[in-house]
């Protein structure tokens, strides 16, 4: 995630975009710059339309066709948004259940009982970098810490890593409880931020895999490209050759806004504009082995 001031307006505007928008959409810029080019000669050099030129009344259909538009990409931006945005308040739920639960573990288990609250102070960062990783569909062992009882060679790969490590720290605090460490008014105590890491984690597990209809992503594409792809007939006559960077600019806006909505309604990767859920995960790191 870019890290900005968002008071700074000059920066906001003359700084270059560097995120992979513009090299999704290079080819098409560069087709619909052609594109409109040979339609700005065609109609300029070789027809020649005199005052009564018919095809100038597609610009009020464009008019109203716009205003459609714009509601589409509102619901777009908006849609998308809202599951970055759920993400975001997942991972700051992730934050502080795992500081309520090491907070409770260090005030449980006693000063002297190093082994038990190593294991702790290790395996709760651990799940959050489990689960950030897991989000992206890869596994970096090096990221996790090994625990007395825990290494990472004991992860099997191709099962569900988020619930193996959920499955180690609850085996745990059975041990604990088993030994009478832990009391059973304490496994109620100890239960509710225990079960919300699972619960975070179907819940961004949801927001991945259920992207938006397909029917309705390609209706938008295609409602975008013939509208731009009208625009040339609509104003050439009246713009010249100026209709060029005029078509060009209002089909970057339309596409970039669509290009964004697709990059954030997954916010879990490493694109320009997803959630740090790096520095996330270093934060409950830092916060936990403090605790603990």
């Amino acid at each position: 995630m870019v890290e900005y001031n968002t008071k700074d307006w000059f920066k906001a505007v003359f700084r270059i975009h560097k995120a992979e928008t513009i090299n999704r959409l290079a080819p098409l810029l560069g087709a619909m710059t052609v594109y409109t080019t040979i339609v700005a000669v065609v109609v300029l050099e070789f027809w020649k339309p005199g005052p009564n030129y018919h095809l100038q009344s597609i610009a009020t259909v464009q008019s109203l066709l716009g205003f459609v538009m714009s509601l589409l990409l509102v619901f777009r931006t908006n849609s998308a948004y809202d599951r970055w945005w759920e993400g975001r308040k997942l991972w700051g739920s992730l934050v502080n259940n795992s500081r309520n639960l090491a907070i409770k573990l260090a005030h449980i288990i006693p000063a002297t009982n190093e082994e038990d609250r190593a294991f702790f102070r290790y395996m709760i960062p651990n799940y959050a970098f489990t689960l950030k990783n897991h989000l992206r569909g890869y596994f970096l062992a090096e990221e996790l810490k090994e625990a007395p009882g825990f290494r990472t060679t004991d992860l099997k790969q191709e099962n569900h890593l988020p619930n193996q490590m959920a499955m180690r720290i609850f085996g745990k605090m059975d041990e604990l409880y088993q030994k009478g460490i832990i009391r059973p008014e304490h496994l109620l105590v100890l239960n509710p931020e225990f079960q919300s890491f699972t619960d975070i984690c179907g819940a961004c597990e949801r927001i991945k895999k259920t992207p938006i209809p397909f029917s309705y992503s390609l209706f938008l594409k295609k409602f975008i490209s013939i509208y731009c792809l009208s625009l040339p007939f609509g104003y050439v006559v009246s713009l010249h050759y100026s209709v060029i960077p005029m078509v060009l600019f209002i089909f970057y806006v339309l596409t970039s806004l669509e290009e964004i909505a697709e990059e954030i309604e997954d916010p879990f990767g490493k694109d320009y504009n997803d959630l740090p859920t790096d520095d996330i995960s270093n934060g409950i790191r830092k916060a936990v082995e403090e605790l603990l």
